[in-house]
């Protein structure tokens, strides 16, 4: 019985095995072809089988020749695609983009013109790095409903959208964290401002606003005693804005500690 399987296995292998060599001596001849016909006969053929980097490498074998007819339209795009598919994400939105410039009435503008800003998005990295590819995504998905108002992807553009404005605003809540976790109090104080004001809805707004409290109230204890009083009296005010909005906070019993201090200070003053 094991004997039998060793052999279906072998067969198995070497069938597959020729298949792969055929295949490979098919792309080879076609590429050393000046039969552009049959080349672009064959392009779509590998593209529908999966094999991205071939139908890639034959696509820029023949463009040159077709460039400026109906056929390099259709090429350019799978080109585009090809990229795409394979995940090389930078190659393909510049791919794309120069696609929807040079195609802007082709049937094909609206898929290119949204997955230039999806390969962005899907550049976009995790929240601790640098967000440039983030801020490109959210263009070129405000730009797509613009000059596609009718498009299908709209509304996939604002999910995407509203996920990016996540990340950005979990980038500034990071950042404004570790100022306060240097002890830079005032540096957190104001950047705990710019991200509320930029992010009002963000998920991160109550421990934001707790964070600015609590910066306000060290900062003021380490002032000089001349500027004590009114920092201290700008921690309380600080304080009702937090209790107002966020009455039974998960930080209410530390902020409530600090409020007391403040005002025991005032007080003794």
């Amino acid at each position: 019985m094991a004997v039998r399987y060793i052999r279906i296995y072998l067969s198995l292998f070497i069938i597959s095995s020729f298949l792969l060599l055929s295949s490979c001596g098919e792309f080879d001849k076609l590429m050393k072809s000046q039969d552009y016909e049959l080349i672009y006969s064959k392009v779509k053929e590998y593209y529908a089988n999966g094999k991205y980097s071939q139908a890639a490498s034959m696509i820029e074998k023949i463009l040159p020749h077709y460039r400026g007819t109906t056929k390099s339209e259709e090429l350019d795009y799978l080109h585009a695609k090809c990229y795409y598919e394979m995940g090389d994400y930078v190659m393909a939105s510049h791919y794309f983009e120069t696609f929807v410039g040079t195609y802007i009435n082709s049937d094909h503008a609206d898929d290119a013109d949204f997955l230039m800003g999806f390969c962005y998005y899907k550049l976009s990295p995790r929240p601790e790095l640098d967000q440039t590819n983030t801020y490109n995504a959210l263009n070129d998905f405000a730009l797509h409903k613009t000059k596609f108002p009718n498009s299908k992807y709209n509304e996939q553009c604002d999910k995407l959208s509203k996920e990016l404005q996540e990340k950005l605003a979990e980038k500034s809540f990071l950042s404004a964290k570790l100022y306060f976790r240097l002890e830079q109090y005032k540096a957190a104080i104001i950047a705990i401002g710019n991200s509320l004001e930029d992010f009002p809805d963000t998920k991160f707004r109550e421990e934001l606003m707790f964070l600015r409290l609590k910066s306000k109230y060290l900062y003021a204890q380490n002032s000089v005693r001349a500027k004590q009083p009114e920092r201290f009296q700008e921690t309380v005010d600080d304080y009702y804005s937090f209790i107002d909005e966020f009455p039974k906070s998960r930080f209410i019993k530390e902020a409530n500690k600090i409020y007391n201090n403040c005002n025991n200070y005032l007080s003794i003053k």
